[in-house]
């Protein structure tokens, strides 16, 4: 997993359609959408990512879906973000298939701990800054916090929180292997150019990265 990833939420996408928020942000090149629903019922996020899907399965790119592991089953999405409050990992894993991308969020050094032993695809880092849109989350992590996360974990790892063109290039050279944002480009007075000024962050600074 690496690459900027989209976390959506429609309250922040300023009355515009979903769809054309993650549209605008698959041309600009992102790596990944997770369609978050924290509101919606049960038929209503089913909806919303039956919408999606096709989209983004003819551009290459996987939909995971935030917490609920029945609405990835049911949408065929590639996999689905778990919190430490949702359904533990090994029931996700086996219900999802070992194909499945299944990721955890990590808000603790006790969580990271835990996650060492388990076959996750990435780990969340959350949150690295503190943000509104991560309010159910304990202290931030901080650049340190995301360091020290590198340095004991085996797994990849995708920051959020706070994030934006700005200050990715400090995020990925502390160790993170994808960005994550939700207002960043949700957002965004134009999601288009706000996508790609990420992804360009993001490819710039990763490219310094890499030996010649």
């Amino acid at each position: 997993m690496n690459g900027v990833y989209l976390v959506t939420d429609r309250p922040l996408c300023l009355d515009r359609p979903l769809t054309s928020i993650v549209a605008d942000a698959v041309w600009a090149g992102i790596a990944c959408v997770q369609l978050r629903e924290k509101t919606a019922s049960t038929r209503e996020f089913l909806n919303q990512a039956l919408a999606l899907k096709p989209m983004l399965a003819s551009a290459g790119i996987p939909l995971i879906i935030n917490d609920r592991v029945d609405i990835a089953l049911a949408a065929r999405a590639n996999g689905v973000h778990l919190g430490q409050s949702d359904m533990p990992y090994d029931v996700a894993r086996q219900l999802l298939g070992p194909n499945a991308v299944i990721g955890l969020s990590v808000e603790t050094r006790a969580d990271v701990e835990s996650a060492q032993d388990l076959d996750v695809d990435y780990l969340g880092v959350s949150p690295i800054f503190a943000t509104p849109t991560k309010t159910d989350t304990r202290s931030a992590w901080g650049l340190d916090g995301l360091a020290w996360i590198r340095a004991y974990s085996r797994h990849a790892l995708v920051a959020i929180g706070g994030l934006n063109a700005a200050n990715a290039p400090d995020i990925i050279q502390a160790g993170a292997d994808a960005v994550a944002v939700v207002s960043a480009i949700c957002s965004a007075e134009d999601p288009f150019t706000a996508a790609r000024n990420l992804v360009h962050c993001f490819d710039s600074s990763t490219d310094k990265e890499t030996p010649s």
